[in-house]
């Protein structure tokens, strides 16, 4: 049995140095509960090199994903300061080792509660080879975060829970999905993420970033591409990769 910190510090590692590692779930006897405990201990290598926890994502919040997991409930993972790129800023595909990107619905959370609603983009990149991995295995990866960039922020309009959601990828679309696929409405992750990092001693603090999930599949990143994600009645958000 491989420990805890042990498989934190190869995470790590892969994520620095951008080189995929095997799958070992196998090799260690990796279970969700102890998935989660490496995810603590992979992101305390990051805040112990400055960076800041700003938020959670959540993920799995697509009903067709959990089946295809075989599991009943959303995962989760935390967000950093350092993760953030600005609506419209560019990504390096240096910095990454298969970054893909998927549009999504960003809330910030105040009080305990949804204060504001945005259009998202996730950039999610597993440090495994071939972007293949267990549950426990994308639990212990920080469910494969690795970026975000949010919209304007904006008070939540009613019926948020079918707005249309398009990708495209240098003017052509190439996604095209419903917010109606983040647990049938977005809004209810709230509860959800406050649940599942609660019980990791995580709180939504003011001013929490809390990415809902993906509303379509994710998209390979290339080289001087530019993506952009429109979210009806919520706008566009967008990012380019560099050349």
């Amino acid at each position: 049995m491989t420990s805890t910190d042990q498989i934190a510090v190869r995470l790590d590692a892969a994520a620095t140095s951008r080189t995929a590692i095997p799958q070992f779930a196998a090799e260690t006897g990796l279970d969700v509960p102890t998935a989660y405990r490496v995810q603590e201990a992979v992101v305390a290598h990051r805040t112990g090199r400055g960076e800041r926890l700003v938020g959670v994502k959540l993920g799995l919040t697509s009903r067709a994903k959990m089946t295809q997991m075989g599991v009943d409930e959303v995962i989760w993972g935390r967000l950093t300061d350092a993760m953030h790129l600005p609506d419209g800023g560019t990504l390096r595909l240096a910095d990454h080792i298969h970054p893909k990107a998927e549009p999504e619905v960003a809330f910030r959370v105040e009080g305990g509660a949804i204060a504001a609603v945005a259009p998202a983009l996730e950039v999610i990149d597993s440090r495994y080879v071939d972007f293949r991995f267990t549950l426990p295995e994308v639990i212990a990866d920080n469910t494969s975060a690795s970026g975000y960039v949010v919209g304007a922020w904006q008070p939540v309009p009613d019926g948020i829970d079918n707005l249309g959601v398009l990708l495209e990828v240098d003017g052509r679309t190439v996604q095209v999905g419903s917010t109606a696929a983040i647990l049938g409405d977005p809004r209810r992750v709230l509860p959800e993420a406050v649940r599942l990092a609660g019980a990791s001693g995580v709180d939504l603090t003011d001013g929490a970033i809390l990415l809902a999930g993906a509303a379509t599949a994710a998209v390979p990143l290339r080289a001087g591409a530019h993506v952009r994600a429109t979210v009806e009645k919520l706008g566009t958000v967008s990012l380019r990769v560099a050349p």
